[in-house]
């Protein structure tokens, strides 16, 4: 029904992604009020509204927080939200080039790829598709269908925020920034830290923290400790204890020693996203373990870094913090993604996602009770999102999906917190497909030119279905 349409605009849907991928956009405070969340989030915005013009699309710009493309007629609106912001790229982890759009064999490499530039513009295109069938088989438009696309949404989600305050709340949505088949239930989220004064005097001190400023909702690949060492403990002694403790463990670490005086201790793991620990190598916590041992050793008495490594260390379902709940959305999990110090004061961030059945409030208040000689704060929470399995809206996307794609998949829940969120009556539909590895995020991030025209397809059809309904 769509294929032409898509299939005619298959060069444009490529060259649109590779387009915006170039566009650093990652989300940040700016004084300006013309661009809030930074220059190269404001040019990724204009770039999209451009395109949605000249395809024939209403489009406007919210105040640099985020903007839309609209097309229909009638009183009642149809939303798809996703998102242009992007998280930070590290150019040298990468064989392709993070912001140089690069095309091998048959996919497209580049940050944002598939969260969420890649699917923004094939929803774009699916908008395209079904403006252009009716319009050419004089179909009556009595709704609107509305891509609305923030700046924000991989930190404070600020750029909806705006939206909400600002424009119209669609009656009924979905979110192209996760999972086909479609996803009815999505885990609470809570980020939080834990805190406590350096040790002063001790004979071994924690110099520097470097964990390549890593964000709360990624599991941390780096972290790099300096130590600085008392003369009272011998330096040879202590290097060879590090070393049998971390062959023990089997971690990767590595020890240098700067000085007679100075050790660096370096951890290496693997990042995924923080809603698939079990993806990652969490290189924070295995060093926080090793470290652990040897103040334990030294006789030195730590006890944040004790109160972590009896309560977290190295384990990421809560199990030993007594939070290992479970529930039809998964397990919930914990994700040690800061350390940092900051005014004399060491910090451990984590970032957990909680079953759709567990309490945030009774999560925070365990987390008071065993940290309870220290200072628990929380940055920031977003309660779960649960729609009926049987909701008209869950049952239509998914059986799109499975029509289309000839499978008999049923809708599914996940840990990760999309856009769906930001409206009532609003659930995340694609565009990674079942079995698929799970790029965002990731190093070398990409999308899958086939599947992204399938997707195309699978959403013009989505459009069409909740236009004509």
């Amino acid at each position: 029904m769509f294929e032409d349409y898509i299939n005619i605009n298959k060069r444009n849907i490529i060259s649109s992604i590779c387009d915006l991928i170039t566009y650093p956009s990652i989300s940040t405070q700016s004084n300006n009020s013309h661009f809030p969340f930074g220059r190269d989030c404001s040019d990724a915005l204009k770039y999209f509204l451009n395109l949605a013009n000249s395809l024939g699309f209403r489009t406007k710009n919210l105040d640099g927080y985020c903007g839309y493309a609209e097309f229909g007629e009638g009183d009642e609106l149809i939303g798809i939200i996703g998102h242009l912001d992007v998280v930070p790229a590290k150019e040298t982890d990468w064989d392709y080039s993070p912001f140089v759009p690069t095309i091998d064999g048959n996919c497209v490499f580049g940050r944002g790829a598939i969260d969420d530039k890649g699917p923004v513009i094939a929803s774009l295109y699916a908008m395209k598709a079904v403006f252009d069938y009716c319009k050419d088989n004089n179909i009556k438009i009595t709704k609107r269908v509305r891509l609305i696309v923030g700046l924000n949404e991989e930190k404070d989600w600020n750029c909806i925020k705006y939206y909400k305050e600002h424009d119209e709340i669609p009656s009924i949505s979905f979110s192209p920034d996760a999972d086909f088949p479609c996803i009815y239930a999505e885990k609470g989220v809570l980020s939080l830290s834990i805190c406590d004064r350096l040790l002063n005097n001790s004979p071994i001190q924690i110099e520097n923290i470097d964990c390549a400023n890593n964000a709360i909702n990624v599991v941390p690949k780096f972290c790099s400790i300096t130590l600085k060492i008392g003369k009272n403990i011998q330096m040879n002694p202590l290097i060879n204890f590090l070393k049998n403790k971390i062959s023990k463990y089997n971690y990767e670490i590595d020890i240098y020693k700067v000085d007679n005086s100075t050790v660096k201790l370096t951890s290496y793991g693997i990042s995924s996203h923080s809603a698939h620990p079990e993806l990652g190598i969490n290189a924070i916590c295995k060093l926080l373990v090793v470290l652990n041992d040897l103040f334990k050793n030294c006789k030195i008495d730590f006890p944040l870094l004790s109160a972590f490594c009896s309560f977290v260390g190295d384990n990421y379902l809560g199990t030993n913090l007594g939070i290992n709940f479970e529930d039809e959305s998964g397990h919930l999990t914990l994700n040690t993604s800061r350390l940092y110090i900051e005014n004399n004061k060491i910090y451990i961030g984590m970032n957990l996602r909680i079953p759709i059945n567990t309490s945030i409030d009774e999560i925070i208040s365990i987390f008071n009770s065993k940290f309870n000689n220290f200072n628990v704060n929380v940055l920031s929470r977003m309660e779960p999102l649960h729609i009926d399995k049987n909701d008209k809206l869950v049952t239509t996307l998914c059986d799109i999906f499975n029509e289309t794609c000839n499978t008999n998949y049923e809708p599914i829940a996940i840990g990760g917190a999309t856009y769906a969120r930001a409206f009532d009556n609003c659930i995340s539909f694609g565009m990674n497909f079942p079995g698929d590895k799970d790029m965002c995020h990731q190093v070398d991030e990409f999308i899958q030119i086939d599947k992204l025209i399938l997707a195309c397809n699978i959403y013009s059809k989505a459009i069409y279905k909740l236009l004509t309904d």
